[in-house]
């Protein structure tokens, strides 16, 4: 196996996740764009440590936001974000582990082969969880059964 490659993760889980209120920056789904919007993000939001973030796209414009999972002394507007929320539902998961930045690379085939098993609900976002570095949890938005 090369070692740039993430390890396989052949297990695939439905989970249900719950409405999680968030910062973001909007901007264009392509790679240069969304690595400048999360330099931006890690600088305004200071230390990393205990913070949650994800990566959020598809409906309802088809950007990409790259979110911070919002903190009761937060202020959105104070630091120059936007506020939302990431729609809770039932979602198809996987997980993806590699080094960055060649694990970025691998994550629109992960996904295509979510949406082939999936009973994709159009109407929400995908969403990116980022475990570590080098763990992410791809989530594609289901119907519930």
């Amino acid at each position: 196996m090369n070692a740039s490659m993430p390890a396989p993760d052949p297990i695939t889980r439905r989970v249900e996740r719950q409405e999680t209120p968030v910062m973001f920056i909007s901007t264009a789904d392509e790679q240069d764009a969304i690595t400048e919007a999360w330099d931006r993000l890690e600088k305004i939001v200071g230390s990393l440590h205990g913070r949650k973030f994800f990566g959020v796209f598809g409906p309802p414009d088809g950007a990409y936001r790259v979110c911070v999972q919002a903190q009761d002394d937060d202020d959105a507007a104070l630091s120059g974000l936007e506020s939302g929320s990431i729609p809770g539902g039932h979602y198809l998961s996987t997980t993806v582990h590699g080094e960055p930045p060649e694990i970025y690379a691998h994550i629109p085939t992960r996904y295509a082969e979510l949406k082939q098993v999936a009973d994709h609900d159009s109407t929400r976002p995908s969403i990116e969880f980022y475990r570590r570095r080098d763990e992410i949890d791809l989530l594609i938005p289901v119907n519930a059964r």
